[in-house]
């Protein structure tokens, strides 16, 4: 089977990929599947690249997700629009690092460095 390129893919089709790999990243985060967690991640900062490339800055079209079901993709669509969204991003952040998903320590950690000045949104 043969992959579109991203290049080629609408917006709307780079977010759905967007979120069908935040899930499975997220599951795969749950069992210890390093390999694969980290696959996704490239697959996932491919996606940001090409959406951050397109006319206008189209990682807005990740926004939506901030409300997503799965925690991962809310962390992942958070950290990834902090530079456009910074006020609504911070807070979907705090709210997972104020919870009990496994999510909470990536959320509280980009917290702290955006606060000390470690991580500054592009």
């Amino acid at each position: 089977m043969m992959s579109v390129p991203l290049s080629e893919m609408s917006i709307s089709q780079l977010v759905s990929d967007f979120t069908d790999n935040g899930i499975a990243q997220g599951q795969a985060w749950r069992i210890q599947d390093i390999e694969e967690y980290t696959r996704l991640y490239w697959l996932m900062d491919a996606i940001e690249k090409e959406l951050k490339s397109r006319d206008g800055d189209a990682r807005s079209a990740l926004i939506p997700l901030y409300i997503h079901p799965a925690p991962h993709v809310r962390l992942k669509a958070a950290k990834l629009t902090l530079a456009l969204e910074p006020i609504k991003a911070r807070q979907v952040l705090q709210d997972i690092a104020d919870s009990y998903y496994s999510e909470r320590l990536d959320a509280g950690m980009c917290l702290a460095n955006l606060d000390h000045g470690v991580f500054k949104p592009t």
